[in-house]
């Protein structure tokens, strides 16, 4: 069995202040630097990652370079783990793109595996691409545990996918800032074994 750790990445500003970052390559803020350091040394304390991948973004990317200082290797980039292109609504606040699609909108927050955001991906088109990406990695590292650090939207489907529910219950998978979730797979199906763990935010966690 592959075991993957899937985490998202750490608190920036535009996650306290509530706009759709999508593409937008924002940082990590101090608070999400601290979450990364205390994810990083749970990971250390429970796991032996053989690699880690991350997101292209520099957030997600951030996050993970913390986590491979602790096993001395470095971050293989994967695009499959890229946050959802938001297309025109990038940069906006909710309230904003609610205001200039609110058809659209409505359907995002209630129907989101039929949204269709303009210039954007939809959530299958996410689900395609994330799964691809974990499945090379199972394909790449049988037998091994592998670190995938990702983004709220992107990890909330691939978990969708690995426990058969369609994007239309994609509201109620909820990812917090660094949290970890992990699963195993025999290269068919997936047991899931732990959801949105943020326990280590929380508790000073030591590595071995």
């Amino acid at each position: 069995m592959t075991r993957i750790l899937l985490v998202r990445h750490g608190q920036t500003e535009w996650n306290r202040i509530e706009r759709f970052r999508g593409r937008i390559d924002v940082p990590l803020n101090e608070t999400g630097i601290a979450q990364a350091e205390k994810t990083a040394r749970r990971i250390a304390g429970e796991w032996k990652p053989a690699a880690i991948y991350s997101s292209p973004l520099e957030r997600a990317m951030r996050t993970a370079e913390m986590i491979a200082v602790k096993f001395d290797i470095s971050v293989q980039s994967s695009a499959g783990l890229n946050d959802i292109n938001y297309g025109e609504w990038h940069g906006l606040t909710p309230e904003e793109a609610q205001t200039r699609w609110p058809e659209i909108y409505s359907a995002w927050m209630h129907a989101p595996d039929q949204a269709r955001i303009p210039g954007g991906e939809t959530l299958e088109d996410l689900r395609l691409r994330g799964m691809a990406a974990i499945e090379e990695m199972i394909r790449n590292h049988p037998g091994e545990t592998v670190a995938a650090v990702g983004h709220t939207v992107i990890n909330r489907v691939i978990l969708l996918a690995i426990l058969g529910l369609g994007n239309d219950r994609f509201w109620r998978i909820h990812q917090d800032n660094c949290a970890i979730n992990v699963f195993d797979s025999d290269g068919i199906d997936f047991d899931l074994l732990s959801l949105n763990d943020t326990c280590h935010l929380r508790m000073d966690f030591q590595a071995l």
